[in-house]
């Protein structure tokens, strides 16, 4: 069904911005502008009441920051070594200052790539604490370059290695659970199109793409791929790929769905839509940081606005009777759910958490699970439509050309395909012996049974090319040419090993003659001795064959 869902799941919610890591324990933390010719050393020791813990961060706009973290009291040994855990945000380089009790301070610098050499699964950036004889007193973060759109560093929280390979590997679990689904239903969806040719196969399956590459940048599996690459350009990747995810999700959405549920305003306004989504992702990706505030600004917008489109397309496929409105809202409620969370983080009206941001994944697999049963919906109600056609189409020639009851052909075609046969033709007239007496014992319904049975018969005891058809009650002819004749005695042997409903004995009379069938007049004549051969097996006892030695005039 609309995978449109997962997108918008995903495409509800923005990029993944900042992330919390879950490991270990939450660390407080307190910021301040770096006014220029402050002392890190100085800071770190002495930092007394000119840190900012009340206010919240993304209020203080973009710049420079010194951030310091609450005493913490704790070694870092080989044994049990420390690591620092914050979220994944856009910054131009970050700095590290350790304290410890001893009065040492520890200094890690990052380079150009800035935080992507830490970076996490979660899109999580880990520093570790190296350990010394002392305790760790308190952190210092020196953070250059912050946009500041969510904060200046979030999510800090202190773990142990134990702690942090357990949520590296709980997270490495979801994200490639949602990648072999993600794979799987490609393989599946690009099989299905070589077959079908359905064009929402293929859209469908540019769209899982698309949110399998998202999903691999947002991770942090892309800063492991490509060491070199730096975590901003990571970060603008995530909005290109969520963006032309966003576009994806609407052209497969408008493929899907019944051309009248986006008919008028709704087509336009999906088009301009789906349109913005990619163009301001391409936008963001070519020119951040520049204006970056507005340009963040204008992403949430059109997420919000391709979030929107939900509803005035549900109220449509509701009142016109749309074949997948309930796949469609089923698929659409655990995206709309996310989009709608990460949205009121996005505007500061709820905090942020690791698992709002990560709920993205959780939506876009229960997205790609039900939009591929919509896809197997949609493809079946297909199939039962053609297969409807079909249906028409057969009961339609049958109709015209073939016996309801045996399936063979009627009078009016076998005359039409015999009548101008240039070459010597072969005729047989069969009539099953007695059938009077089945009915009565079986039934109207037990004797049409035993004529289908016989039919069957007949269709596989001929040679290629002949024809074989019902033209009467219980009589039925077969024509063949002169060179490929078809043995009479033969039909009667295997009609004397045949099983017939409740094991009935059932036998037949056949009258054979040759000639020509270049006219209904030869057709008259032909027909004329080989029935009157069919009278004298009949009138000899039945169960056997009467040749007519004479051609026919």
């Amino acid at each position: 069904m609309l995978a449109l869902v997962g997108c918008v799941v995903l495409l509800g919610g923005v990029p993944a911005h900042a992330q919390k890591g879950v490991a270990g324990a939450p660390l407080a933390v307190c910021v301040l502008r770096d006014t220029g010719g402050m002392d890190p050393a100085a800071l770190i020791r002495a930092p007394g009441r000119r840190f900012d813990c009340a206010s919240e961060q993304y209020r203080l706009g973009p710049g420079n920051y010194w951030v310091i973290s609450q005493e913490i009291d704790r070694f870092s040994d080989p044994h049990l070594p420390l690591n620092v855990r914050i979220a994944s945000l856009w910054q131009d380089a970050l700095t590290l200052h350790i304290l410890y009790a001893d009065g040492a301070v520890v200094s890690q610098t990052t380079d150009s790539r800035g935080i992507a050499p830490l970076i996490q699964l979660g899109a999580i950036a880990e520093q570790p604490i190296p350990a010394r004889q002392a305790k760790v007193v308190r952190l210092l973060w020196h953070v250059q370059g912050a946009t500041n759109l969510r904060g200046v560093l979030l999510g800090a929280r202190l773990s142990t290695a134990a702690e942090s390979a357990h949520a590296n590997l709980t997270m490495s679990a979801l994200y490639a659970g949602f990648a072999g689904l993600a794979i799987a239903l490609i393989i599946y969806n690009l099989a299905l199109w070589g077959a079908l040719r359905h064009r929402f196969q293929l859209y469908y399956c540019l769209m899982v793409a698309l949110l399998l590459a998202y999903t691999f940048s947002t991770s942090g599996a892309l800063a492991w791929a490509w060491p070199e690459i730096a975590n901003n350009t990571r970060l603008r990747t995530n909005f290109l790929l969520l963006g032309g995810t966003g576009t994806a999700a609407l052209v497969f959405a408008r493929s899907f769905f019944e051309e009248r549920i986006f008919a008028g305003w709704l087509g336009r306004y999906a088009t301009v839509v789906g349109c913005a989504t990619s163009g301001v992702g391409l936008f963001y990706f070519l020119t951040a940081p520049f204006a970056i505030g507005l340009v963040d600004a204008a992403f949430t917008c059109a997420f919000v606005a391709l979030s929107a489109a939900v509803f005035p397309l549900l109220w449509r496929a509701w009142r016109l009777r749309s074949n997948y409105l309930w796949l469609f809202a089923f698929a659409w409620g655990a995206p709309i759910l996310t989009a709608a969370l990460r949205a009121l983080a996005n505007l500061h009206l709820i905090r942020w958490s690791f698992w709002i941001d990560n709920s993205t994944i959780l939506a876009m697999m229960i997205e790609a699970v039900v939009s591929s049963l919509a896809v197997a919906y949609r493809i079946r109600l297909l199939r039962d439509e053609r297969d409807d056609a079909i249906e028409r189409e057969v009961m339609m020639r049958r109709l015209a050309d073939t016996d309801p009851l045996t399936g063979l052909l009627n009078r009016r075609a076998f005359l039409q395909q015999a009548i101008g046969r240039a070459d010597e033709q072969l005729l047989l007239i069969i009539d099953l012996d007695h059938f009077k007496r089945v009915n009565e014992t079986l039934g109207h319904d037990g004797g049409d049974e035993v004529l289908r049975v016989f039919a069957r018969m007949l269709r596989t005891s001929v040679p290629q090319g002949t024809l074989v058809a019902r033209i009467g009650g219980e009589e039925f002819a077969i024509l063949t040419p002169i060179a490929a004749p078809v043995e009479a005695e033969a039909v009667l042997a295997r009609l004397r090993q045949m099983r017939m409903p409740f094991d009935i004995q059932v036998t037949a009379s056949i009258g054979t003659c040759r000639g020509m069938l270049s006219s209904e007049v030869e057709w008259k004549a032909l027909y004329r001795i080989a029935d009157a051969a069919l009278f004298d097996a009949k009138s000899a006892g039945r169960d056997r064959v009467r040749n007519a030695l004479r051609e026919a005039a």
